[in-house]
């Protein structure tokens, strides 16, 4: 089976627990016998640890940077995240610092300076979406995919944890992107593969990889490239990427698109980081070795379609303000009911919305910013982490770190004159909601969000006031 990403932090596994396969070695497309023992050493070393920083978000830290990502940061040591509220706020993203080159992708296509609509055509569990966030413009519209259930969920927390209101979650096969021909500006395709890259960290990876399996992910890889392409707009750029080397998995199915007119793109790559420029099979590519850059394996590439790419037009009729309760009036929404819950979502892609909808499986068609409760509305949880929270118009109960925990576990916390829905935070930033009940503060954090391990012997993270 194709080797999937992680469903939350990457877990810190000893190094080297087993043999490389047989195989592997011989199909590295490294030229000399010293770049490919070195390769091999590295990947019994330890894996660097990074997280990436919410700039929404009020927190910064004093890490060394990774340069290719102006918020990306590496830790000395891997932390207890799970016990770090912070982590919970969406103040940061763990994330492998290679993967973190996206940036340099996005900077290439200039789709970071317009208002664009992007598709992560495979995104759980959401550290390249997130990312995607914070590069985009505040009114693009990213469509955030994840065909499995379980996973879908883990990438919907994700996304409404970073607190950019402008993504719709859905839950497509990549088939039905057919009726939305030269519908989006950038597709990012960060597509399954054997994992090679995720030797050095995850047993797994090594134990299930076949040269077999390598063929299998090639077919998968190009089929979704197929109906990716198909739906970007003239002019618009898809960013391939995977976490293996294999040429099959990479340049092979970058061939695919040049050779239907597609461009690659160059990226701004200091030599001084280590990535290194490929044009195996004709294409540009940029591949990331762990004995040449402070990061796991990782290929990406960055293909622009034949055309011009046109600007987005507001659709007739379109209302600048659109008043809803708890959202910051600036906030350019429209609002509608679904099962109970009341979304937001950008008023100036109504057109685009329409066509989405009728076409993916939309599993979260905006933010969801209310939902029922008796007779009446209550905020949604999604609120509270959103950027789109008016905070003015609720109270607020600011947590100190141990009562922080006790709220994330889905306990709740005592008080005296506890009344009404306020706002739970930590060091500034919203966390979730708590309703009073005289005495108590009752939890509203979601049941499947909770904490559930005990103390830790891992060492609490380096900026906890505790």
């Amino acid at each position: 089976m194709a080797r999937r990403k992680s469903k939350g932090p990457p877990h810190h596994r000893a190094s080297g627990s087993t043999a490389l396969p047989i195989g592997f070695e011989q199909r590295v497309p490294i030229a000399d016998d010293t770049g490919r023992a070195a390769l091999v050493a590295a990947l019994s070393t330890a894996s660097p640890i990074s997280i990436r920083l919410n700039p929404n978000k009020p927190f910064m830290i004093d890490a060394e940077a990774v340069p290719w990502c102006a918020n990306g940061r590496y830790l000395e040591d891997r932390p207890a995240f799970t016990l770090d509220p912070l982590f919970h706020a969406g103040a940061y993203y763990v994330q492998e610092a290679s993967s973190m080159l996206l940036e340099k992708a996005v900077v290439a296509t200039g789709c970071h300076e317009r208002d664009v609509i992007a598709l992560d055509l495979c995104a759980a569990p959401g550290g390249k979406s997130t990312h995607l966030l914070q590069l985009l413009t505040p009114n693009s519209l990213l469509v955030a995919n994840e065909l499995h259930a379980e996973r879908r969920a883990v990438l919907t927390e994700n996304c409404w944890k970073h607190g950019s209101p402008n993504v719709m979650i859905a839950g497509s096969q990549a088939g039905d992107l057919e009726p939305l021909t030269s519908c989006f500006d950038l597709i990012l395709l960060d597509a399954p593969c054997s994992g090679e890259g995720m030797f050095r960290k995850d047993p797994f990876a090594r134990a299930q990889w076949s040269e077999r399996l390598v063929e299998q992910c090639a077919a998968t890889q190009q089929g979704l490239a197929k109906h990716a392409w198909q739906a970007l707009n003239p002019g618009g750029a898809l960013v391939y990427s995977t976490c293996t080397w294999e040429p099959m998995e990479n340049e092979v199915q970058v061939a695919e698109l040049v050779a239907q007119g597609g461009e690659c793109l160059e990226l701004p790559i200091d030599p001084a980081w280590g990535v290194e420029r490929s044009e195996l099979h004709g294409v540009v590519g940029y591949r990331c070795y762990p004995h040449r850059v402070r990061g796991e394996g990782f290929f990406l590439s960055v293909v622009r379609k034949p055309g011009q790419l046109e600007l987005h037009e507001s659709p007739e009729g379109y209302k600048e303000h659109i008043s809803l309760p708890w959202v910051k009036p600036s906030m350019c929404f429209e609002s509608f009911e679904r099962n109970g819950i009341l979304y937001a979502r950008p008023a100036a892609w109504s057109r685009e919305l329409e066509r989405l909808s009728a076409a993916l499986r939309i599993t979260a068609p905006g933010l969801p910013y209310a939902e029922r409760k008796g007779e009446g509305w209550a905020p949604h949880a999604a609120l509270a982490l959103s950027n789109a929270l008016d905070r003015s118009t609720a109270s607020e109960v600011a947590l100190n770190q141990p009562d922080a925990i006790r709220f994330l576990r889905g306990e709740a916390l005592m008080a005296d004159g506890a009344e009404g829905m306020s706002l739970a935070s930590f060091e500034g930033i919203g966390l979730g909601w708590m309703h009073g009940a005289g005495t108590r503060w009752n939890n509203r954090w979601p049941s499947a969000w909770r904490i559930r391990m005990h103390a830790s012997e891992a060492a609490a993270v380096p900026w906890s006031k505790q």
